[in-house]
């Protein structure tokens, strides 16, 4: 918690998160023409937030992508406001960690990580099993199709109507999923997108990073979504209470 009030105690620190919430995934020369300082003045900037965990990286080529990662201020906010405006709410996560791995699908446009006290073989069952996905999914109740290749996995609503359409293009078992995200609230014409689940076991834990690429324009609004799927993930496996949106 100390590190990120350090790092969120400067403007220029403060400038980089506003730009990278504007525009996630910029590379360091991206940010760089944002700000009066040298090179090595941003990159210093840059360290600090990467060792709060308030942003998170990916290599790819010679280029390096910053992406904001919110869930630590969601964690904060839960821990200082929350008690005061929500006494029910219950914190989301230990939320920390980076990840920097090659994928052929080039770089995401949203990337998102968590930490959750759970064995592999927990996360991987709540990520690919319908009736775990219906029981966290902070929206749905049904939900459709387990995960396996090929295989289509529909999220329906509380009135009937159909949420989200996936169908799993890969799997590695137990540490990557790869899926297509139709999102069906917005219209039978909405344009479909892909995103990435990757699971790497830490000790007693687990680190997921949730990855989306192909987003069309407008639909920025998907990274509340996810980290309210984060957070219902994370709470479910770890007390067995999913945080579920109020209808």
């Amino acid at each position: 918690m100390d590190a990120i009030f350090k790092a969120l105690n400067d403007p220029a620190r403060r400038a980089l998160l506003d730009s990278l919430r504007r525009n996630d995934g910029q590379s360091l020369s991206d940010l760089e023409e944002q700000l009066d300082m040298t090179r090595f003045g941003v990159m210093k900037h840059l360290k600090v937030l990467e060792d709060a965990h308030l942003i998170v990286t990916r290599r790819l080529g010679r280029f390096k992508y910053h992406y904001l990662n919110a869930l630590p201020l969601q964690e904060m906010t839960d821990r200082w406001v929350a008690p005061f405006l929500r006494p029910q709410a219950q914190a989301l996560s230990d939320l920390k960690s980076r990840l920097e791995r090659e994928t052929v699908m080039g770089k995401p446009d949203f990337m998102m990580q968590t930490f959750i006290r759970c064995t592999q073989d927990a996360l991987w069952d709540a990520l690919t099993k319908a009736d775990q996905m219906a029981a966290y999914h902070f929206m749905c109740n049904e939900v459709r199709g387990d995960a396996r290749p090929d295989n289509v996995t529909e999220f329906i609503l509380p009135d009937g109507n159909p949420m989200l359409r996936q169908v799993t293009t890969e799997m590695d078992p137990k540490t990557r999923i790869a899926m297509t995200f139709e999102p069906k609230f917005m219209g039978p014409d909405a344009p479909a997108s892909h995103m990435v689940y990757l699971i790497e076991p830490q000790g007693d834990s687990c680190k997921l990073t949730i990855e989306h690429y192909d987003m069309a324009p407008g639909q920025e609004g998907f990274a509340e979504g996810w980290a309210r799927l984060a957070a219902s993930l994370k709470s479910y496996l770890e007390t067995g209470t999913a945080m579920k949106a109020a209808m």
